[in-house]
Protein backbone atom coordinates (compact mmCIF):
# COMPACT_ATOMS: atom_id res chain seq x y z
CA UNK A 1 0.00 0.00 0.00
CA UNK A 2 1.17 3.53 -1.14
CA UNK A 3 2.18 5.97 2.10
CA UNK A 4 0.85 8.95 2.33
CA UNK A 5 3.17 11.80 1.56
CA UNK A 6 2.67 15.19 3.66
CA UNK A 7 4.36 17.81 1.12
CA UNK A 8 6.63 20.89 2.31
CA UNK A 9 5.74 24.06 3.06
CA UNK A 10 6.30 26.66 0.43
CA UNK A 11 9.31 28.03 1.99
CA UNK A 12 11.20 24.84 1.27
CA UNK A 13 10.38 24.62 -2.19
CA UNK A 14 12.96 25.14 -4.67
CA UNK A 15 12.41 23.99 -7.91
CA UNK A 16 9.49 25.32 -10.22
CA UNK A 17 9.56 23.80 -13.60
CA UNK A 18 8.35 24.74 -16.57
CA UNK A 19 5.19 23.85 -18.20
CA UNK A 20 3.00 22.73 -21.41
CA UNK A 21 2.40 20.06 -24.30
CA UNK A 22 -0.94 18.11 -26.72
CA UNK A 23 -0.22 14.73 -25.18
CA UNK A 24 -2.39 12.76 -23.11
CA UNK A 25 -0.77 12.55 -20.24
CA UNK A 26 -1.09 8.08 -19.93
CA UNK A 27 1.61 8.53 -23.28
CA UNK A 28 3.67 10.56 -21.27
CA UNK A 29 4.44 7.42 -19.40
CA UNK A 30 6.44 6.42 -22.77
CA UNK A 31 9.13 8.65 -21.43
CA UNK A 32 9.83 6.78 -18.42
CA UNK A 33 11.78 3.70 -17.88
CA UNK A 34 9.72 1.60 -14.94
CA UNK A 35 10.38 -2.34 -13.61
CA UNK A 36 7.10 -4.22 -14.61
CA UNK A 37 7.52 -5.80 -11.41
CA UNK A 38 7.27 -2.68 -9.70
CA UNK A 39 4.67 -0.80 -8.19
CA UNK A 40 4.74 2.69 -8.09
CA UNK A 41 5.21 4.52 -4.95
CA UNK A 42 2.53 7.89 -5.30
CA UNK A 43 1.06 10.69 -3.13
CA UNK A 44 -1.60 12.48 -4.46
CA UNK A 45 -0.41 15.84 -2.77
CA UNK A 46 2.96 17.24 -3.60
CA UNK A 47 5.29 18.31 -6.87
CA UNK A 48 7.64 17.49 -9.14
CA UNK A 49 14.61 17.13 -12.57
CA UNK A 50 24.36 12.92 -16.84
CA UNK A 51 23.25 14.65 -20.29
CA UNK A 52 25.66 14.28 -23.05
CA UNK A 53 26.97 17.16 -24.88
CA UNK A 54 27.25 17.49 -28.79
CA UNK A 55 31.03 19.17 -29.36
CA UNK A 56 30.71 22.48 -30.09
CA UNK A 57 33.15 25.40 -30.99
CA UNK A 58 33.51 28.05 -28.65
CA UNK A 59 31.65 31.64 -29.57
CA UNK A 60 32.07 34.79 -27.75
CA UNK A 61 28.36 35.79 -29.24
CA UNK A 62 26.95 36.24 -25.29
CA UNK A 63 29.94 39.39 -25.16
CA UNK A 64 28.66 41.19 -28.17
CA UNK A 65 26.44 44.14 -27.11
CA UNK A 66 22.84 44.43 -29.15
CA UNK A 67 19.59 45.87 -28.42
CA UNK A 68 18.22 42.60 -31.13
CA UNK A 69 20.16 39.54 -32.17
CA UNK A 70 19.85 38.29 -35.66
CA UNK A 71 19.58 34.69 -36.49
CA UNK A 72 22.72 34.32 -36.76
CA UNK A 73 23.78 36.03 -33.23
CA UNK A 74 21.37 33.88 -31.78
CA UNK A 75 22.55 30.89 -33.15
CA UNK A 76 26.17 32.13 -31.92
CA UNK A 77 24.61 32.57 -28.55
CA UNK A 78 22.87 29.30 -28.18
CA UNK A 79 26.39 27.50 -28.96
CA UNK A 80 27.93 29.65 -26.49
CA UNK A 81 25.31 28.82 -24.06
CA UNK A 82 25.95 24.65 -25.12
CA UNK A 83 29.80 25.29 -24.50
CA UNK A 84 29.07 27.24 -21.07
CA UNK A 85 27.26 24.35 -19.21
CA UNK A 86 29.49 21.50 -20.84
CA UNK A 87 30.64 19.18 -17.62
CA UNK A 88 28.80 20.84 -15.30
CA UNK A 89 26.31 18.50 -14.86
CA UNK A 90 23.39 20.88 -15.17
CA UNK A 91 25.20 22.65 -12.09
CA UNK A 92 23.05 21.16 -9.93
CA UNK A 93 26.02 20.48 -6.96
CA UNK A 94 27.24 23.77 -7.93
CA UNK A 95 29.42 26.00 -9.89
CA UNK A 96 31.92 29.03 -9.46
CA UNK A 97 30.71 32.15 -9.36
CA UNK A 98 32.87 33.30 -12.41
CA UNK A 99 30.92 29.98 -14.41
CA UNK A 100 27.78 31.30 -12.99
CA UNK A 101 27.97 34.53 -13.95
CA UNK A 102 29.25 33.98 -17.67
CA UNK A 103 25.79 31.59 -18.26
CA UNK A 104 23.92 34.56 -16.70
CA UNK A 105 25.28 37.38 -19.43
CA UNK A 106 24.43 34.83 -22.58
CA UNK A 107 21.07 33.69 -20.94
CA UNK A 108 20.23 37.45 -20.90
CA UNK A 109 21.21 38.03 -24.16
CA UNK A 110 19.06 35.51 -25.74
CA UNK A 111 16.02 36.47 -23.02
CA UNK A 112 16.62 40.17 -24.94
CA UNK A 113 16.07 38.68 -28.55
CA UNK A 114 13.61 35.84 -28.04
CA UNK A 115 12.17 34.79 -31.09
CA UNK A 116 8.65 34.39 -29.29
CA UNK A 117 7.66 37.14 -27.09
CA UNK A 118 4.33 36.50 -26.21
CA UNK A 119 4.89 32.65 -24.97
CA UNK A 120 1.98 31.76 -23.39
CA UNK A 121 -0.35 33.42 -26.47
CA UNK A 122 2.08 30.29 -28.32
CA UNK A 123 2.12 27.47 -26.15
CA UNK A 124 2.12 24.81 -29.16
CA UNK A 125 5.66 26.32 -29.28
CA UNK A 126 6.30 24.89 -25.91
CA UNK A 127 4.16 21.61 -26.24
CA UNK A 128 6.48 18.52 -26.11
CA UNK A 129 9.22 16.48 -24.32
CA UNK A 130 12.43 18.86 -23.01
CA UNK A 131 15.60 18.34 -21.30
CA UNK A 132 17.32 20.02 -18.73
CA UNK A 133 20.27 21.66 -19.44
CA UNK A 134 21.19 23.93 -16.96
CA UNK A 135 19.35 25.01 -13.82
CA UNK A 136 20.45 27.47 -10.91
CA UNK A 137 18.95 25.25 -8.26
CA UNK A 138 21.46 23.29 -6.36
CA UNK A 139 21.65 20.13 -4.03
CA UNK A 140 24.62 20.55 -2.21
CA UNK A 141 26.28 19.98 1.62
CA UNK A 142 24.11 17.94 4.21
CA UNK A 143 20.76 17.54 1.51
CA UNK A 144 22.98 15.96 -1.02
CA UNK A 145 24.31 13.45 1.31
CA UNK A 146 21.51 12.50 3.07
CA UNK A 147 19.95 11.51 -0.66
CA UNK A 148 22.69 9.59 -1.40
CA UNK A 149 23.80 11.73 -4.00
CA UNK A 150 27.41 11.90 -3.73
CA UNK A 151 28.65 7.97 -4.55
CA UNK A 152 25.69 6.04 -4.24
CA UNK A 153 23.12 7.04 -6.33
CA UNK A 154 23.65 9.17 -9.53
CA UNK A 155 21.08 12.22 -10.36
CA UNK A 156 20.38 11.68 -14.43
CA UNK A 157 18.18 13.25 -16.97
CA UNK A 158 15.33 15.43 -15.94
CA UNK A 159 12.44 15.38 -18.94
CA UNK A 160 9.82 17.96 -18.88
CA UNK A 161 6.71 16.56 -20.87
CA UNK A 162 4.34 19.82 -21.57
CA UNK A 163 0.70 18.97 -22.84
CA UNK A 164 -1.40 21.72 -23.55
CA UNK A 165 -4.77 20.51 -24.22
CA UNK A 166 -5.10 19.20 -20.89
CA UNK A 167 -2.94 22.10 -19.65
CA UNK A 168 -0.47 19.52 -17.76
CA UNK A 169 2.88 18.45 -17.64
CA UNK A 170 4.91 15.47 -16.56
CA UNK A 171 8.27 16.17 -15.00
CA UNK A 172 10.24 13.02 -14.57
CA UNK A 173 14.16 12.89 -12.53
CA UNK A 174 15.95 9.72 -13.47
CA UNK A 175 17.91 8.11 -11.09
CA UNK A 176 20.71 5.12 -11.54
CA UNK A 177 23.02 3.60 -9.14
CA UNK A 178 26.43 1.69 -10.43
CA UNK A 179 26.12 -1.99 -10.14
CA UNK A 180 22.24 -2.39 -8.63
CA UNK A 181 20.17 -2.10 -11.46
CA UNK A 182 17.13 -2.53 -9.06
CA UNK A 183 17.91 1.23 -7.98
CA UNK A 184 17.38 2.44 -11.19
CA UNK A 185 13.95 4.47 -11.35
CA UNK A 186 12.52 7.64 -11.24
CA UNK A 187 10.50 10.31 -9.35
CA UNK A 188 7.60 11.01 -11.57
CA UNK A 189 5.67 14.45 -10.50
CA UNK A 190 2.68 15.91 -12.84
CA UNK A 191 1.29 19.54 -12.26
CA UNK A 192 -1.27 21.51 -13.90
CA UNK A 193 -1.24 24.87 -15.00
CA UNK A 194 -3.03 28.19 -16.32
CA UNK A 195 -2.47 31.02 -18.08
CA UNK A 196 -1.68 34.35 -15.91
CA UNK A 197 -0.08 37.16 -18.26
CA UNK A 198 1.64 36.81 -22.20
CA UNK A 199 4.62 35.12 -20.37
CA UNK A 200 3.78 33.80 -16.95
CA UNK A 201 1.95 30.60 -15.88
CA UNK A 202 0.79 29.60 -12.06
CA UNK A 203 2.08 25.92 -11.56
CA UNK A 204 -0.19 23.67 -9.37
CA UNK A 205 1.35 20.48 -8.23
CA UNK A 206 -1.13 17.19 -8.53
CA UNK A 207 0.88 14.16 -7.94
CA UNK A 208 3.98 12.49 -7.74
CA UNK A 209 4.63 8.80 -8.15
CA UNK A 210 8.76 7.04 -7.52
CA UNK A 211 9.51 3.34 -9.06
CA UNK A 212 10.38 1.44 -8.46
CA UNK A 213 10.37 0.18 -4.70
CA UNK A 214 13.48 -0.40 -4.28
CA UNK A 215 14.75 3.22 -5.20
CA UNK A 216 11.24 4.42 -2.86
CA UNK A 217 13.29 2.31 0.14
CA UNK A 218 16.34 4.37 -0.16
CA UNK A 219 14.82 8.12 -0.20
CA UNK A 220 11.76 7.38 2.20
CA UNK A 221 13.78 8.21 5.45
CA UNK A 222 14.67 11.91 3.54
CA UNK A 223 11.77 11.62 0.88
CA UNK A 224 10.59 15.25 2.07
CA UNK A 225 14.03 16.40 1.15
CA UNK A 226 13.69 14.92 -2.39
CA UNK A 227 10.00 16.66 -2.63
CA UNK A 228 11.01 19.70 -1.44
CA UNK A 229 13.98 20.46 -3.97
CA UNK A 230 11.54 19.52 -6.87
CA UNK A 231 7.91 21.32 -5.41
CA UNK A 232 6.73 23.14 -8.79
CA UNK A 233 4.52 25.39 -7.29
CA UNK A 234 4.38 29.20 -7.43
CA UNK A 235 4.84 30.96 -11.24
CA UNK A 236 7.47 30.34 -13.87
CA UNK A 237 8.05 33.61 -17.34
CA UNK A 238 8.74 32.23 -19.74
CA UNK A 239 11.86 34.66 -21.29
CA UNK A 240 12.67 32.95 -24.52
CA UNK A 241 11.58 29.80 -26.34
CA UNK A 242 12.24 28.43 -30.18
CA UNK A 243 12.14 25.73 -31.80
CA UNK A 244 15.32 24.37 -29.71
CA UNK A 245 15.67 25.98 -27.15
CA UNK A 246 13.70 27.41 -23.27
CA UNK A 247 14.34 29.23 -20.89
CA UNK A 248 12.54 30.23 -17.59
CA UNK A 249 12.97 32.17 -14.56
CA UNK A 250 10.40 31.68 -11.11
CA UNK A 251 9.26 33.08 -8.43
CA UNK A 252 12.38 31.71 -6.23
CA UNK A 253 14.72 33.43 -8.52
CA UNK A 254 15.92 30.30 -10.39
CA UNK A 255 16.99 30.09 -14.22
CA UNK A 256 16.08 26.89 -15.69
CA UNK A 257 17.62 25.82 -19.66
CA UNK A 258 15.82 23.44 -21.80
CA UNK A 259 16.60 21.84 -25.03
CA UNK A 260 13.73 20.43 -27.20
CA UNK A 261 14.21 16.74 -26.84
CA UNK A 262 13.26 14.20 -29.89
CA UNK A 263 12.26 10.22 -28.00
CA UNK A 264 12.37 7.71 -30.78
CA UNK A 265 9.16 6.52 -29.23
CA UNK A 266 7.78 9.31 -29.79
Amino acid sequence: MAAKLVPPSMADSHLNPLIFRTMNIPKLQGYVVSSPRSKPYTSSRFAETSFGFRPITITKAAERSSALLGDEALSHCKTALYEAVQGINRGIFGITSAKKSEIDNIVKQLESSSPTPDPTHNLDKMAGCWRLVYSTITILGSKRTKLGLRDFISLDDFFQVIDVAESKAVNVIKFSSKGLSLLNGQLSIEASFKIASSTRVLINYENSTITPDQLMNVFRKNYDVLLSIFNPEGWLDTTYVDDTMRIGRDDKGNIFVLERFQDHNS
